[in-house]
């Protein structure tokens, strides 16, 4: 019932705002259950951003993802992500991405040389471009 009532509010606006509180009383559940609902069923997989801010002023706003034109090359490039992604993998899914425009040369070369990094590993690699590659799929506002 939490969900479809706050999916209801999401089809009026595509960003809203709420105190836990007010929810939890409105259904009559304890505000950890409203945490419950949010984190579980309005993830960024599922096409939803939430931001929290805690305390007396508190609020959650979920945002409705609005994705690209470029949304089903994204997916399935994220679908082929391995678990561990090695730097010429890494050199060839940024390549594509500069061939079908949808990052330029420097955003690519600025991507390539901070992902390259030997710091990180093939799994913190892949966590990072799958991160940017959802960002990208965001249309712009």
């Amino acid at each position: 019932m939490i969900e479809k009532y706050l999916k209801e509010l999401l089809a009026q606006a595509a960003e809203i705002e709420i105190r836990r509180s007010e929810i939890a009383a409105h259904f009559g559940v304890v505000p950890s259950q409203i945490n419950y609902v949010i984190k579980t069923r309005f993830t960024l997989p599922k096409g939803f951003e939430v931001e929290s801010k805690r305390g007396g002023g508190g609020y959650i706003r979920i945002v409705k993802v609005q994705y690209s034109t470029a949304h089903e090359l994204l997916t399935n490039m994220m679908a082929k992500i391995p678990e561990k992604l090695t730097v010429s993998m890494l050199q060839d899914l940024l390549q594509l991405l500069f061939d079908e425009g949808l990052l330029t040369e420097h955003e690519g070369n600025l991507l390539l040389t901070t992902l390259s990094h030997p710091v990180l590993t093939d799994m913190q690699r892949a966590i990072l471009l799958t991160a940017t590659i959802h960002r990208l799929d965001q249309s712009k506002k």
